[in-house]
């Protein structure tokens, strides 16, 4: 298959089976979420993996009356850290030295780079590192359909709640999307055969040339 017949044949999946997703491509479509790209390379959040029913119920009672949290094979969880602490650019500039050896001198000035672009989003940090999740979910969407694994990205839950389900706000953590994986249930899904509604391209896309 190639890019643009996976992205044709996914969709939002409204209703799931209950079918277990195999490991090795749920690890596909975790890795992916850690290759995607994220301003300054911060990768300033987490991504909660659920599989245990009785978690999943509890989300679906208290937090997010969607079928599919109950449905799927694995309820990714995606969460923004609240801010950026020293302590985290530490383990981060700890990575970078570990994994690219760029040397002391080039650390010291991207870390300077860092704190004055963070002081710059100050206001407006939450946002900004909400952005960054859109970036990784945008990924995660992908890598599921290229798995034929159906996917559909949910906001409508109760933020407070779930946090509180999953003692997010404890981590300094808060919940942002959630990303349910599984099988289509095609019996049940109303939105399984309908044709895909796209704008023309030419309603979509301006040319500057």
């Amino acid at each position: 298959m190639n890019l643009i017949e996976d992205l044709k044949w996914r969709y939002a999946c409204k209703r799931m089976n209950g079918t277990k997703v195999p490991q090795e491509k749920v690890n596909v479509i975790l890795e992916a979420i850690n290759l995607a790209p994220t301003s300054l390379g911060l990768g300033a959040f987490k991504v909660f993996i659920i599989e245990n029913d009785e978690l999943k119920n509890k989300i679906f009672e208290g937090a997010c009356p969607q079928p599919q949290v109950k449905e799927c094979s694995h309820l990714l969880v995606f969460a923004t850290r609240t801010q950026i602490t020293g302590r985290y650019l530490d383990s981060y500039f700890d990575l970078i030295d570990r994994k690219a050896n760029p040397g002391k001198a080039w650390l010291e000035k991207y870390r300077g780079k860092i704190e004055q672009a963070l002081k710059g989003h100050y206001e407006d940090l939450q946002a900004w590192l909400t952005h960054q999740v859109y970036i990784a979910l945008g990924f995660a969407c992908v890598a599921a359909a290229e798995q034929r694994v159906d996917s559909v990205p949910v906001e409508g839950f109760d933020k407070a709640k779930l946090d509180s389900i999953l003692k997010l706000t404890e981590q300094g953590l808060a919940s942002v999307v959630l990303l349910p994986l599984g099988y289509r249930d095609e019996d049940n899904d109303w939105n399984a055969k309908r044709n895909k509604v796209r704008k023309d391209p030419d309603r979509l896309f301006i040319e500057l040339k």
